[in-house]
């Protein structure tokens, strides 16, 4: 019978269920920012060849990610458009759950997840197996290229963007701040003034909820992920660049 986690318990049984992987492990989440401990988990099953595919629905990962997974040479990365999936099984146990493998929402999110064990439901075991081999098998391999670049590079490199588009504000239109709507240059991927962007920065979830729409400045629902309102979006999707 499946066993229901509350955010506590998924945690727990993830990193169980990385630990006891004898022969393969499949890890679908939209976001990965993967912490410490996790790592070193993978990193023993890498060095025990075993089968790991990771597969992920955002496009753009951290430096720091990418060269990590570059250096883990049994893990096979994909990319699978519009995934909001989030599932981890090894050859015994699986867990669909709300939680991605992204170090905030481990620690920060309030998540529920429902653990399956294969001995005990073979049927739900194999039907959940089946599709992760399905979305493996639509997603695009990625080969890893990306050297890495130390956060603090990262930070000044994104705040030095910001400075300049502040510096330079567009002539037609300018966007707001989403968290405290001041106003800034109209671009989706930087949807912060820099003192915003500071704060933000220390975190970097980019499903955290904000206030404001970046183009219209009324008081929406929005994020770095979804800086818009859907109207504004809908409007400008063809003329201004998204994440998404």
């Amino acid at each position: 019978m499946a066993k229901f986690l509350n955010t506590t318990g998924v945690s727990y049984y993830l990193e169980q269920l990385i630990n006891t992987a004898d022969e393969k492990l499949i890890l679908i989440s939209p976001y990965l920012k993967i912490n410490e401990k996790i790592k070193q988990s993978l990193e023993d099953k890498n060095r025990l060849k075993i089968e790991i595919r990771v597969v992920y629905g955002k496009n753009e990962l951290q430096p720091d990610e990418n060269n990590w997974l570059k250096s883990m040479s049994n893990i096979k990365t994909s990319f699978c458009k519009d995934l909001h999936a989030k599932c981890y099984l090894n050859e015994n146990v699986a867990i669909i759950t709300s939680m991605n493998l992204y170090e905030f929402s481990q620690v920060n999110n309030n998540e529920m997840g429902i653990y399956i064990e294969k001995s005990k439901d073979p049927d739900l075991y194999k039907d959940i197996y089946d599709e992760s081999r399905r979305l493996i098998r639509s997603s695009d391999e990625i080969v890893v290229s990306v050297e890495k670049v130390s956060s603090k590079e990262k930070q000044f490199e994104i705040i030095e963007k910001i400075q300049r588009t502040e510096k330079k504000p567009n002539s037609k239109k300018n966007g707001h701040c989403i968290r405290c709507n001041k106003s800034i240059k109209l671009n989706p991927l930087v949807p912060y003034c820099k003192d915003c962007y500071k704060i933000w920065n220390k975190y970097g979830d980019e499903e955290y909820p904000e206030e404001f729409c970046h183009v219209c400045g009324t008081e929406k629902g929005t994020s770095m992920l979804k800086p818009t309102c859907y109207p504004c979006f809908k409007a400008n999707k063809n003329k201004l660049e998204f994440s998404l």
